[in-house]
């Protein structure tokens, strides 16, 4: 794999560790501002919304630069973002400060999978997807404690510091690593929105956002199911947490391997588990031991599905991959917000804290039945193809007339 791959993972290792990392400060942000923790939570809905809407603006007024010049644009975004945070007398600025940051989210990441798989073979494009989604999985189980300590320890505002330097090694990296790709001649915004014409692309998109809302549905909600349900004490949850990251660390590589290889039956297997693990969770979840094992198995099957579903993207909408690509970033994150939201529901109706690992798997199963929908229109497509080339007549022979 090339070494500038690892300059990509750098910038999504600090992106992912900005994103999770304020879930664990909530406390200390509420208590320097005075302002209550559900006032406080507008921090992370404002960030997802932004990264929701920044992906698609972001990309589209990145058509006129290379790719290499829009990856270094987004990261010094990105740090301008975080030392608003840290640096902002009031709550209105750090919240400001954290949207400036999600629009570069999306962008980079969907920005990011292109150059990625452009700078490798391609049966191993997948693969280096993985290799830049394996820094925001490693911030889940690295960067977000680390960041939450030190925000605990040396105050919350550090860590937004330590975050923004984060972003200026990503920044340095991708200027000394990523090599400089001629802007692809002949895009236009109108050939970008073209590829929303696919029903392909929007099979995979409606993929993205249930199947990892699959997973949000029952992490959103973990600290009270793990304390309420299991019998864990509050401190144990960050623990549980890195062992979430982990599995989605080993998620991510095994899912980039074998999408190279046969990316819909990955698809296939990664979605079905998912859907079978998480209803198994409203079972698991009342013991201790069974809870952290289910907990890794969702993290690694929930990530399984990130590289097939990015490079599946990528694959249909080829010729003007870039908006799609950042766009299906977006659609993760507003699987989250859609997840969170109706584990809420049905928490709030009474069926108690495990009560989300249903929706979960609901939302899972669902996404797998659009990946056979999609895998069977994919093979009508290419039978239909193959017998039309089979069936066609011969070239027209010219004949010249004698006289």
């Amino acid at each position: 794999m090339p070494l500038a791959l690892l300059a990509l993972a750098i910038g999504a290792f600090g992106i992912g560790t900005t994103e999770f990392v304020i879930m664990g400060l909530l406390p200390e942000v509420a208590a320097d501002f005075q302002v209550s923790i559900p006032t406080a939570g507008f921090l992370v809905t404002g960030y997802a919304l932004g990264v929701v809407l920044g992906a698609p603006l972001m990309t589209l007024l990145g058509t006129r630069v290379t790719r290499k010049r829009m990856l270094m644009l987004l990261m010094g975004l990105f740090i301008v973002g975080n030392l608003v945070s840290a640096l902002a007398p009031v709550f209105g600025v750090t919240l400001a400060g954290r949207v400036v940051a999600s629009l570069a989210h999306g962008a980079f990441f969907g920005i990011g999978s292109v150059v990625a798989a452009d700078l490798v073979a391609p049966q191993k494009k997948a693969g280096a997807i993985a290799m830049m989604f394996t820094g925001l999985t490693v911030a889940n189980v690295v960067g977000v404690p680390l960041g939450t300590y030190i925000g605990q320890s040396a105050g919350w505002r550090t860590t937004f510091l330590v975050v923004a330097l984060l972003g200026v090694i990503g920044l340095l990296g991708v200027a000394r690593l990523v090599p400089e790709q001629p802007r692809p001649e002949g895009v236009r915004i109108r050939h970008e929105l073209a590829a929303f014409r696919n029903v392909q692309v929007l099979l995979a998109m409606a993929m993205t956002v249930l199947g990892f809302g699959g997973v949000f549905a029952a992490i959103t909600y973990i600290t009270p199911m793990m304390t309420g349900t299991a019998g864990y004490a509050p401190s144990s949850v960050t623990w549980l947490l890195v062992l979430f990251g982990l599995g989605m660390v080993g998620g991510n590589l095994i899912g980039g391997r074998f999408a190279d290889r046969r990316l819909m039956p990955m698809l296939y297997v990664s979605l079905g588990a998912l859907a079978l693990v998480l209803g198994l969770f409203t079972v698991t979840a009342h013991n201790k031991a069974a809870a952290a094992v289910t907990i890794a198995l969702i993290g690694a099957l929930g990530f399984a599905t990130v590289p097939p579903l990015q490079k599946r993207v990528l694959d249909q909408a080829a010729g003007a991959p870039t908006l799609a690509s950042a766009v299906n970033i977006g659609a993760f994150n507003l699987g989250n917000a859609l997840a969170a939201w109706l584990g809420g529901l049905v928490i709030a109706a009474g069926l108690g804290y495990t009560a989300p690992n249903w929706v979960g798997a609901a939302l899972a199963a669902s996404a797998l039945v659009l990946a056979v929908v999609s895998g069977l229109l994919e093979r009508r497509t290419s039978a239909g193809a193959g017998r039309i080339v089979a069936g066609s007549s011969p070239e027209p022979v010219a004949v010249t007339a004698r006289h």
